[in-house]
């Protein structure tokens, strides 16, 4: 494989990550969550909910194969069901819309009445929604190369530490971004999630007939 092709193909791997957690869109209920909260507080909790997106998605990134084995289900299967999930999240990024697979108003209501936010709901599903969680069970049993299986990992954990950069910086990111620009931004988003959505069923329904 050409070497432009492979540093492509470990861009995806980061980008299909990074996409789907998208810290930026969770900004504004962070904010309301955490209304009462000072900056150093945010910054703990910010930096709890990194750490629990970070052990989740790596630990069903590492169980994948084991709960594929004990189920009987097939990387194709699984593919198009991650595909579909990616799909629904990208489809509301695209409109600007916080998913439902992420945060209800209920958990939203909730989180805000509690004194700590950062392993649920924040790293937990906020975060580590379902659609991050089958992404990156997707690319880890997918990974043909020792670079391809690194970089999922990798991405895991910078992406992590993206979103405590973010998030710790929740305020000044909203400030200078304002509302517009974080809905453009989800959108544009959005808009790259839908075409790796596409192309995790294209594959799926390949390896599920080949």
């Amino acid at each position: 494989m050409p070497m432009n092709e492979r540093v492509m193909g470990l861009l995806l791997i980061f980008t299909s990550v990074f996409f789907i957690v998208d810290p930026f869109a969770v900004i504004p209920t962070f904010l309301a969550m955490t209304f009462r909260d000072s900056p150093e507080q945010r910054r703990v909790l910010a930096r709890r909910g990194a750490w629990t997106c970070a052990i989740t998605l790596t630990l069903f990134a590492l169980g994948g194969s084991l709960i594929f084995k004990i189920f009987g289900i097939t990387i194709g299967a699984f593919k198009i069901a991650g595909g579909v999930l990616l799909g629904l999240n990208a489809l509301d990024m695209v409109q600007a819309r916080r998913s439902t697979q992420r945060e209800t108003p209920v958990e939203t209501a909730e989180g805000i009445q509690k004194e700590d936010i950062g392993i649920l709901p924040l790293g937990v599903p906020m975060l580590a929604g379902p659609g991050a969680i089958s992404t990156v069970m997707v690319l880890a049993l997918g990974a043909k190369t020792p670079a391809a299986t690194a970089t999922v990992y990798g991405s895991i954990v910078l992406t992590a530490v993206l979103s405590y950069v973010v998030l710790s910086a929740a305020s000044m990111v909203e400030r200078r971004l304002g509302q517009t620009g974080m809905r453009i931004l989800t959108r544009l988003m959005g808009l790259v999630l839908c075409a790796i959505a596409v192309q995790f069923i294209v594959d799926g329904i390949k390896l599920s007939f080949s």
